[in-house]
C-alpha cells in the first residue's frame, strides 16, 4: 500500500532526530534540546519510556578528562612496555591496545560526554551542528589537560623506557604530514558519520 493511501506524506521532514535525517542539517544547534546530543537509545538495555537523565557540563567535561587521560596512559604504555621488553606485544598488540581501549572508554563515558577524546572531533561535531560551540573550549581544555597530566604519569612509571611511546617520523615533513592528515581524515569521517547519522543507528539496531 502506497503512503498516501495510509494518510502519511511521501516525504518526512529531515531532521537531526529523524531516522534517515541527513548529516548537514539547517537546524541551527541553538534550537536543540540535550536530548539531540545524548547517545542513541538502545531499544535492548534501555526500554521506551525511561527517560536518560540530564548531565551538567562539568560531569561532561570531567568524563572527557578522565576518558582523554586513560586513552593516552594505556596506548603510550602499550609502546613503551613493547620497547622494554623486546617487542613481545607487536604491531598488532599495540594496536589492538589502543583500540580495545577506545571502545572500552566509549562504552563508560559516551553516555555522559560523547567520548570524543580528541579536540579536532570536537570542533567537528561543532561545524556540523551537532554540538554547541560554547562547550568546545571547556572540552578542548579537559583534553589538552588530561593528555599532559597523562604523559607526565607515564614519565613517573615508565621512566627510563620512554623512547618506545615518542612519536619521532622516520619520513620526510611532508610524508608525515601527509599520513596524518589522511588518517585524521579517515577517523573524523567515520566518527562523525557514525555518530551523527541516525540511518547508522537505525541499522544497527535492526
Amino acid at each position: 500500500m502506497a503512503d498516501s493511501e495510509r494518510g502519511t506524506p511521501s516525504v518526512l521532514p529531515m531532521t537531526p532526530d529523524t531516522p534517515g535525517g541527513p548529516l548537514f542539517s539547517s537546524v541551527r544547534i541553538d534550537s536543540l534540546d540535550h536530548d539531540s546530543f545524548a547517545m542513541a537509545r538502545c531499544n535492548v538495555c534501555m526500554p521506551k519510556g525511561v527517560r536518560i537523565p540530564s548531565v551538567t557540563l562539568t560531569q561532561k567535561v570531567g568524563a572527557e578528562f578522565v576518558g582523554t587521560f586513560i586513552l593516552i596512559y594505556v596506548a603510550t604504555a602499550g609502546p613503551i612496555v613493547n620497547n622494554k621488553y623486546e617487542g613481545i606485544e607487536t604491531l598488532i598488540g599495540n594496536a589492538a591496545c589502543a583500540g580495545l581501549t577506545v571502545m572500552a572508554i566509549i562504552l563508560s563515558i559516551g553516555h555522559i560526554s560523547g567520548a570524543h577524546l580528541n579536540p579536532s572531533l570536537t570542533i567537528a561535531f561543532a561545524a556540523f551542528r551537532h554540538f554547541p560551540w560554547a562547550h568546545v573550549p571547556a572540552y578542548i581544555a579537559a583534553q589538552v589537560s588530561a593528555s599532559i597530566c597523562a604523559c607526565y604519569a607515564l614519565k613517573v612509571v615508565y621512566r627510563p623506557f620512554l623512547s618506545g611511546g615518542v612519536t619521532l617520523p622516520t619520513v620526510t615533513v611532508g610524508q608525515a604530514f601527509a599520513t596524518e592528515f589522511i588518517i585524521t581524515f579517515i577517523l573524523l569521517f567515520v566518527a562523525t558519520a557514525v555518530a551523527t547519522d541516525t540511518r547508522a543507528v537505525r541499522s544497527r539496531t535492526r
